[in-house]
């Protein structure tokens, strides 16, 4: 692992997290958003731009067998749940190839599950093969590290959101625990673009909720740094990893894009 790059609030690390994680000091981290491997890479296909193309995201994203995939996902919240602090909470996002998988592991690590989030996109693909329902939706899950402990929820910042876009939920009432979010738009990808890189408003609506300003928010997936780039929108600290440094350059340039612009 080496530190790849660091600047005022923002720090980006090269390497496994699990290597990572490791020297970061217990209980020094308020939030962290994990977007880890569905495990999708496995020969399947997938609609793309209105045509057939394989899921083929890198080999970051393969399956080695469930019994190997369950000890990854429960090392690398194990990992996550000795940085976070006794009040913090972690975000992961999944599918139905990985979240039951992460539920189960949250609850034999002992954290306490506050919320399961539903992201509804409006503009997803259609199914190719017409032998299932279209894949519409991902799940969020939110969790505290201690059952007994306070956590973080920006309750009237959430009630008084801004969801011109969202067909759900409306502004003066409560969020509902659906969001409907459409996929990353075009202008906010960089480069070739990342294949799974989350849009602005969903990672907004996270940071804004369970963080406050100058809080520290890790994301130990990084990938093409929208948790990083969110954290500086909110005024938040971040810490990113990733083991591809083509995915931290790609981060670096949307940070320097950012300075620019704000």
């Amino acid at each position: 692992m080496r530190q790849y790059y660091k600047t005022n609030g923002f720090e980006l690390y090269e390497g496994s997290c699990l290597d990572v994680l490791k020297t970061l000091n217990e209980n020094s981290v308020d939030l962290i958003f994990a977007d880890p491997p569905y495990f999708l890479s496995n020969g399947g296909f997938t609609c793309k731009a209105g045509k057939m193309a394989p899921v083929n995201k890198g080999s970051w994203d393969e399956s080695h067998g469930f019994d190997s995939d369950y000890k990854f996902t429960l090392a690398w919240l194990s990992a996550c749940r000795r940085v976070l602090k006794d009040n913090g909470t972690i975000w992961i996002s999944g599918t139905l190839h990985n979240i039951y998988q992460i539920g189960f592991a949250l609850e034999k690590l002992q954290y306490a599950i506050l919320n399961e989030v539903t992201w509804f996109k409006p503009n997803a693909p259609p199914n190719l093969s017409c032998r299932y329902f279209a894949h519409s939706h991902e799940t969020l899950l939110w969790a505290r590290k201690e059952k007994r402990s306070r956590h973080k929820f920006n309750y009237t910042v959430m009630k008084n959101w801004d969801v011109s876009k969202d067909r759900i939920n409306h502004p003066g009432k409560q969020m509902r625990s659906v969001w409907s979010i459409p996929l990353t738009p075009k202008e906010e990808k960089i480069g070739s673009g990342h294949p799974t890189q989350k849009p602005i408003e969903l990672l907004k609506r996270i940071i804004a909720a369970s963080s406050n300003e100058g809080d520290v928010v890790l994301d130990p997936f990084n990938g093409s740094g929208t948790t990083g780039i969110v954290s500086m929108m909110l005024g938040r600290n971040y810490i990113g990893i990733d083991k591809r440094p083509e995915f931290l350059q790609m981060t670096q340039e949307r940070y320097n894009n950012f300075l620019r612009t704000r």
